[in-house]
């Protein structure tokens, strides 16, 4: 599985684990709905300043998205 694809499956489990929709999660984040469903689906090469905003709006520590569940 590519990086972008673990990634995603990290987002998508963190923000069901704290029973947010992806338009919340964009919301917080200041992103389109879109953006969020193509992360979650590894079709985005995200930026490092994306992660962080990702993470502060789930509230984690951005290693929590590079724990891979194998």
């Amino acid at each position: 599985m590519r990086i972008e694809a673990r990634f995603g499956v990290n987002v998508k489990l963190l923000r069901r684990k704290r029973c947010i929709t992806q338009v919340e999660l964009a919301k917080r984040c200041g992103l389109h709905q879109n953006y969020i469903s193509e992360i979650e689906h590894g079709k985005r090469n995200v930026t490092l300043r994306v992660i962080e905003t990702i993470a502060k709006a789930l509230e984690v520590h951005e290693k929590e998205f590079f724990n891979w569940r194998e």
